[in-house]
């Protein structure tokens, strides 16, 4: 399992120092890109050189407590599932050991010009697999 470390900052916050829902995907977000970086892969390289790029196609979200104003958060990546063209990720986001939410969120690889669907590079599937629990 994978785990980015992240602040909540001001702008992260709704008037009562609470983070707002949708930013939570952009905590997993940033957290899938630092684990496709630690197995070696950037994604830029892959859409510019490889011409593939990842896209959400679901996202369930599990709320369970909220985040707040300069909290210190955790958020893992798990692969549950590693594809020719789909990726299911289990992330979760903690506060200290306090679970606030998990979710699964499932991704498709596109070919980056056209946008329709393409194999992911199989040195990045192999690596993907390599970290699955």
């Amino acid at each position: 399992m994978f785990s980015s470390a992240f602040r909540v900052y001001y702008e992260d916050t709704d008037a009562g120092g609470v983070v707002y829902h949708s930013n939570y995907l952009n905590y997993m977000e940033r957290c899938r890109c630092d684990w496709l970086a630690s197995l070696g892969f950037d994604v830029a390289d892959l859409q510019v050189n490889q011409g593939v790029m990842f896209v959400v196609r679901e996202a369930n979200i599990e709320f369970d407590h909220p985040a707040r104003l300069f909290d210190q958060l955790t958020v893992t990546a798990s692969a549950l599932h590693v594809g020719k063209v789909k990726l299911v990720v289990e992330q979760k986001i903690y506060n200290q050991t306090q679970l606030l939410c998990k979710a699964t969120i499932k991704l498709a690889t596109l070919e980056s010009g056209s946008f329709k669907l393409s194999a992911m590079p199989e040195s990045l599937r192999k690596a993907l697999n390599s970290g699955k629990q």
